[in-house]
């Protein structure tokens, strides 16, 4: 039985409806494609109606009968879109394992494939100690949702409080600390 999460991630290259328009494309019934592919036709339709996934050899299978690979029924068409709802988010302390994390993170646009930005929200507990300073790639920015918190940029710290925003490259050395007594939340988007 498949989590939900996996479901959910595999109905979005829909599968089963690619195939079926292979088959009529090639005007072939669920009995001659059966034929073809030495599978079921009760199996074929409960995959061209996505009760079923099929595993990676019957998809070979089915891609021989139609002479299209494997990527053909995994190249997305028309916009990437990704949908992450509220419950669905992982929260992850930031360092991991740390008793008391400087910060947690939950990532926004997990679902989308091969982006090229990342989009987290950061929570910086009102008991939380300044992150260690890090750097990781081409540039970030941070929006303060609520509280306050000071960035500091290769020894340059500024203070946000709520709506302020900061941009910076993030090949420079970086960390975060809340600032006051109050718990702090902000967006980060880095560019990959």
């Amino acid at each position: 039985m498949l989590s939900e999460t996996l479901t959910t991630e595999l109905e979005r290259y829909r599968i089963g409806p690619r195939i079926r328009a292979l088959r009529k494309k090639k005007k072939l019934g669920l009995v001659q494609l059966s034929e073809h592919t030495g599978l079921s036709p009760a199996m074929l339709s409960k995959i061209e109606r996505g009760q079923l996934f099929p595993t990676l050899p019957t998809l070979v299978r089915i891609a021989l009968v139609f002479g299209v690979d494997l990527g053909h029924f995994f190249n997305k068409e028309g916009p990437r879109i990704a949908v992450t709802r509220r419950g669905e988010r992982v929260r992850l302390p930031i360092p991991a394992g740390d008793a008391r994390p400087s910060y947690f993170l939950e990532s926004l646009d997990y679902p989308l494939a091969e982006r090229r930005m990342e989009a987290f929200l950061a929570d910086f507990p009102s008991d939380a100690v300044a992150s260690a300073p890090h750097q990781h790639g081409a540039q970030e920015f941070v929006y303060v949702l609520s509280g306050t918190l000071r960035v500091d940029v290769d020894g340059e710290q500024t203070t946000l409080g709520e709506g302020d925003a900061i941009a910076f490259d993030s090949d420079a050395t970086h960390s975060y600390q809340r600032d006051g007594t109050d718990s702090c939340r902000a967006i980060v988007v880095t560019l990959t």
